[in-house]
C-alpha cells in the first residue's frame, strides 16, 4: 500500500504547542478539553485571537512540536510493510518547510527525505490511504480516507475515523 500521513495534529501536536504558548503568554491554565469542537483561536478572547493565529509564524513553532502518542512506533512498523509518505502543507508559514524537515529528521528519521512531500495542496496525492485531520484534504482523495481525531474535527462526519495511532495500527497493520 501507498500511505500518505499528514503532520500537524496527526503526528505532530500543534494544539498542545498552541495551548502551551497561549498559557505562558497570558498566564492562563487552559487545557485541551476547553477547545473541544473548535480551532484554538476561536475559543480565546477576540483581542487574543490574532496572537494565537500568529504562533505558526514564529521561528521554532514547528520545530518544537511534540510527537503524537504512538505515532513513531506505528509509523515505523507501517513503513516496514508499506510505502509511507509524509504529506504536509508546508508552504503557508515562512519557517515551516525548514522546521518540519528538521523535525522529521529528529522524530521520524526512518522515513527518508525522498518520502516527504512538503506541499501546498494535497489534491495531487494518489495512493491507497490518506491519514489527515482536515476533512477538506480527504474530500478529493481517491483512496481510503482516515480522519485523525483532533479537537477541531470532533463534530466532522462522513469519513472513517481514527482516534489515535493504536487504532491506525488495528486498521492498517
Amino acid at each position: 500500500m501507498v500511505i500518505f500521513v499528514d503532520m500537524d495534529e496527526v503526528i505532530a501536536d500543534t494544539y498542545g504547542e498552541h495551548i502551551e504558548i497561549y498559557n505562558k503568554d497570558y498566564n492562563e491554565q487552559l487545557t485541551l478539553d476547553f477547545f473541544h469542537g473548535s480551532e484554538v483561536w476561536h475559543k480565546v478572547p477576540v483581542d487574543r485571537q490574532q496572537s494565537v493565529r500568529d504562533h505558526a509564524r514564529n521561528r521554532g513553532f514547528f520545530r518544537n512540536l511534540k510527537p503524537i502518542a504512538d505515532a513513531q512506533a506505528v509509523l515505523k512498523e507501517l513503513s516496514e510493510k508499506h510505502e509511507v509518505y509524509i504529506a504536509s502543507a508546508a508552504m503557508q508559514f515562512p519557517n515551516s518547510l525548514e522546521e518540519k524537515s528538521e523535525w522529521l529528521d529528529e522524530y521520524f528519521s526512518f522515513i527518508p527525505w525522498q518520502n516527504r512531500i512538503l506541499c501546498g495542496n494535497k489534491h495531487i496525492l494518489r495512493g491507497d490511504v490518506l491519514i489527515d485531520d482536515r476533512s477538506y484534504n480527504l474530500e478529493t482523495f481517491e483512496g481510503r480516507s482516515l480522519l485523525f481525531t483532533s479537537p477541531h474535527n470532533v463534530n466532522s462526519t462522513g469519513f472513517e475515523r481514527v482516534n489515535n495511532w493504536l487504532e491506525v495500527a488495528e486498521k492498517l497493520l
